[in-house]
């Protein structure tokens, strides 16, 4: 060993000088044969030394040696450290050094070739994963160095390997909690590398509170202020968050965003930011502009923007772009921030329409904007970034789009202040091509999908000279056209015109209503110009195809039929078409359709709009079908196109007849099956009074027993004179008084059973009537029965208390009676024994008698309330039966009004058959599948509507 090192060490050995291949040779034997650690340790360290200059060679022949140094020798940390440096050393692509481009391929070739040597055993990277749990510096920073380079040179294969490695990016996450910031350090670059563009990992890294390490970080390192371990957590934060609508969600669920907004508080002086501070916040703002990214689902959008604006985030932007001393690049960033936040949410575009620039007097930020766009002495990139803000700001907001065009009306403008309608007619008019071009796109912007601005806007005149009457602002649009002038202006022109007057008949009767214009755009069709004018030549075509389209015919000189006989006569269809096509041919207008940021590399390719592209899609075939069309077809086409929508307008009357017709039959059957279960509680209630009922007729029957053998006794019974004849007067009096309130409640009771019967007889001549529904008649013939068995019931049992009044006034006749012989008789009477037998028995008489009347007394209150609850129930029976007779009658004229309502529907969908048939003989492609859905849905709810009224 030591004879190696000399040789290495420059010392003057006995033989010739070995080369670095066989020192590198020797050196391997040594570490695979030595058995003494310190041995392998020199012969590691030796490698290690020389992997830099001789890193084929190391890497040829040592590498198997160190991965079996990494599992064998795990006990000793500094050959485990050796082992991974020497394998960086050779992994590694050292960019640093200047090297010549064949230099730096053929590095990188050999970094690649022995990365996919170490990866082609995925346990070499479990082994090397399990390594970066030891605590020591020695062991976990080169292991952390060499998976990141590892990573460089074959990141999807060592992706897919971690990925399926038990706990591999929990191993990962935790070297951000490390204390030795060049391990968090390394750590973030590591996680950088694993995380791109692999959604699993991202999702996985999210999950284990990444957001919330990440965050921590920024803070502690002093936010935007902070240094390049700021700028690698926020580009571990762009990996995540960017293209991940998961863990955008996550991140937004999570309040992450409102912790986003102390990254943008700026003073008030800003000059001198350093350079780690401008690109620090340039991603600050990139990772906002991730989140309300337009290629992100609506609804994920709408709920950051709710949330950025909530939380004051939006403001803070706000402030960035109003304030002084801001860098130009970090300016534009955030005019592009601020477009997104506000694209589409009313709410965020309300609050950027109020603020105002901080000066003297205060101006809108919008005007400010504009100001910028328009002057042609600002950053390319700046100017752009206005007029992206400018667009999002009236994206989906005809509010935003009416007080723009109101800027540009004579009863709104202010001759003391300056407007954004007034900065847009300056730059639409100006000698910089660019800012006409921008000013035309922003003025379209304002008209997109906005039929009332389209015509509002053609109320604006114009001054152009003194002594000269003032022209329409579209007529001045025109005439620039026509006089020549660049490419680009003229393109953002044409834009604008055709925005303008698409869907708008009344703009294209003002645009055909002056001479010149369709001569002009006949001319520019029918030249052979260059390769540049094509493109002018596409719009022209389509701007005179949208007046043909949405023309209402109402300039005899330009309808429909002269317009496309103009174009056969002096263009041809085919080349018109051709012409037309120009337009998806350019090069630019596939990059333009792409997003809706206007990117371009310099300003001579800033020639489409992104809506524009939406716009030329859409009428593109559109115009070419109606160019080919004859006057006779399109005649015919047009009465078809009439009829149908008047059909189709009854059909939708009908369906919506139908639709209440379903909902009113089906309210009347809850009703009905809401009266049945009333009508079932009815019969219970009958049941438990039949059953009360029978109860107090037994109650009254034993009474009956009881009084009759207390009277027997008392007729065999002779008892003293005059105690007698006292004692009996009293309660004869209160049973007379009894037998008169019996008296009373007897004639009560027949006037009640009289009312019940002239009921029964009403509900049975109303029953021939309730019979046609089976189970509202079934229902009430048994109530019927009950009833009339009930009022049989109540006449039996008045009849018998009739009986047992008979029976007491007998009972008081035959006490009288003894009373008065009694009374003849007690002058005769003298005996002690007799008195006392008769004073006994009066006493028992008494007690039978006090005994009789509590029963009566009892009997009388149970059979009134009794009487009541039956009064009760036929009432509300009466009442179901009313309310079920108008039930019937409304679902039998419903019936017929539906039966009506067919009769009609086949009547029209025989015209349609026709018409539909007319149309397929004229050679158009009608579908029939919506009218067959229709009619068979209506004869299935027919079929529904028969069968109910069946059961």
């Amino acid at each position: 060993m030591s004879f190696i090192f000399r040789g290495m060490m420059g010392g003057q050995p006995a033989g010739p000088q070995p080369s670095g291949a066989e020192t590198i040779q020797k050196l391997c034997d040594r570490v695979a044969s030595s058995t003494l650690l310190e041995d392998r340790r020199d012969a590691v360290r030796a490698l290690k030394s020389l992997s830099k200059k001789y890193r084929m060679e190391v890497g040829t022949q040592a590498m198997d040696h160190l991965i079996n140094i990494l599992q064998t020798d795990r006990s000793d940390s500094e050959i485990l450290g050796y082992a991974l440096d020497t394998l960086y050393n050779i992994i590694c692509n050292d960019e640093e050094e200047e090297q010549d481009e064949a230099a730096q391929k053929q590095a990188d070739d050999l970094g690649t070739q022995f990365t996919e040597k170490f990866i082609q055993d995925p346990e070499h990277v479990t082994l090397l994963l399990t390594l970066l749990e030891e605590f020591d510096f020695h062991v976990r920073w080169p292991g952390v160095k060499l998976l990141t380079a590892l990573l460089k040179n074959q990141g999807t294969q060592l992706q897919g390997i971690i990925l399926v490695s038990p706990m591999g990016v929990s191993r990962l996450m935790d070297l951000l909690a490390d204390s030795r910031e060049v391990i968090r350090n390394d750590g973030l670059l590591l996680l950088q590398q694993l995380t791109k563009s692999n959604a699993a990992i991202q999702k996985i890294v999210a999950f284990e509170n990444a957001f919330e390490r990440l965050l921590d970080i920024i803070t502690e390192e002093g936010s935007s202020d902070g240094g390049i371990v700021v700028e690698d957590c926020l580009l571990l934060l762009l990996n995540l968050l960017k293209n991940n609508s998961s863990n955008q969600n996550f991140f937004k669920e999570g309040s992450y965003i409102q912790r986003m907004k102390p990254w943008f508080e700026v003073g008030d002086d800003n000059s001198g930011w350093s350079a780690q501070k401008v690109t620090n916040l340039h991603l600050m703002l990139q990772l906002v502009r991730v989140m309300v990214s337009p290629v992100n689902s609506p609804g994920a959008t709408a709920s950051c923007q709710k949330s950025m604006y909530q939380c004051g985030l939006l403001q803070q932007l706000c402030t960035i772009l109003m304030a002084t001393g801001v860098p130009a690049d970090i300016l534009t960033e955030t005019i592009n921030t601020v477009s997104e936040v506000i694209r589409g949410s009313q709410v965020n575009q309300d609050y950027f329409a109020s603020v105002n620039a901080p000066s003297n007097p205060p101006r809108p930020a919008i005007v400010v904007l504009l100001m910028s766009m328009v002057n042609e002495r600002q950053p390319f990139v700046l100017r752009c970034a206005v007029l992206y803000c400018f667009q999002c700001f009236l994206y989906k907001n005809q509010k935003g789009q009416g007080e723009i065009v109101a800027t540009l009306l004579p009863s709104t403008i202010d001759a003391n202040s300056i407007s954004a309608g007034q900065l847009l007619c300056g730059g639409l008019f100006s000698a910089d091509s660019l800012s006409n071009w921008c000013a035309a796109v922003a003025l379209a912007h304002a008209l997109q999908d906005n039929l009332t601005q389209k015509e509002q806007l053609l109320r604006v005149q114009l001054a152009t000279s003194l002594g000269k009457p003032p022209v329409s602002l579209l007529q001045q649009c025109t005439n620039i056209l026509s006089q020549g002038s660049k490419v680009q202006t003229r393109v953002g022109l044409l834009m604008l015109l055709c925005t303008w007057i698409s869907n708008c008949p009344i703009a294209v009767t003002h645009f055909l209503h002056n001479q010149e214009n369709v001569p002009f755009l006949m001319a520019q069709i029918s030249e052979n110009l260059g390769e540049d004018e094509r493109l002018v030549q596409g719009l022209c075509a389509l701007l005179l195809g949208i007046c043909i389209y949405h023309n209402d015919n109402s300039l005899e000189n330009y309808t429909k039929e002269k317009l496309k006989q103009l174009i056969e006569k002096r263009i041809g269809k085919e080349n018109f078409v051709e012409k037309l096509g120009f337009i998806t041919k350019h090069e630019l207008y596939s990059r333009a359709a792409q997003k809706p940021q206007p990117v371009f590399p310099s300003p001579e390719q800033m020639l489409f709009d992104h809506e524009f592209t939406k716009l030329v899609k859409e009428l593109e075939g559109i115009i070419t079908k109606a160019v080919h069309k004859s006057s006779e077809e399109e005649k015919k086409e047009e009465e078809v196109k009439k009829t149908l929508e008047q059909h189709d307008n009854i059909v939708t009357q009908y369906k919506e007849l139908i639709r209440e017709q379903d909902s009113q039959i089906q309210e009347l059957k809850e009703q009905v099956s809401s009266m049945s279960s009333q009508n079932e509680q009815l019969q219970v209630t009958v049941t438990q009074q039949l059953s009360q009922i029978q109860q107090h007729k037994d109650q009254y029957n034993i009474l009956k027993l009881k009084l009759g053998k207390d009277n027997q006794s008392q007729m065999n019974s002779q008892v003293d004179g005059s105690q007698v004849n006292g004692l009996q007067t009293e309660e004869v009096a209160q049973l007379r008084e009894e037998l008169e309130e019996l008296r009373k409640q007897h004639t009560l009771l027949q006037t009640q059973l009289t009312e019940k019967d002239t009921l029964i007889s009403n509900l049975r001549s109303e029953t021939p009537q309730i019979a046609e529904d089976s189970a509202a008649e079934s229902n009430n013939t048994e109530l019927l029965q009950e009833l009339e068995a009930l009022r049989s019931q109540v006449q039996s049992q008045t009849a018998e208390i009739m009986q047992m009044k008979t029976e007491r006034e007998e009972l008081l006749k035959r006490n009288e009676a003894m009373s008065s012989d009694a009374a003849c008789s007690s002058d005769d009477l003298a005996d002690s024994a007799k008195m006392a037998e008769l004073e006994s028995r009066l006493t028992a008489q008494m007690a039978a008698t006090e005994r009789l009347k509590a029963e009566a007394k009892s009997l009388s209150e149970s059979r009134a309330e009794l009487e009541q609850q039956l009064a009760s129930a036929t009432s509300t029976v009466a009442i179901l039966q009313t309310e079920k007779g108008k039930l019937q009658t409304e679902v039998q004229e419903s019936k017929k009004e539906q039966d009506d309502l067919l009769m009609l529907l086949a009547d029209q969908d025989q015209k349609i058959h026709s018409l539909k048939q007319k149309l397929k003989d004229l050679g158009e492609t009608v579908d029939d599948e919506d009218d067959l859905d229709t009619r068979d849905q209506t004869d299935d709810d027919y079929e529904e509507d028969e069968d109910e009224d069946e059961d």
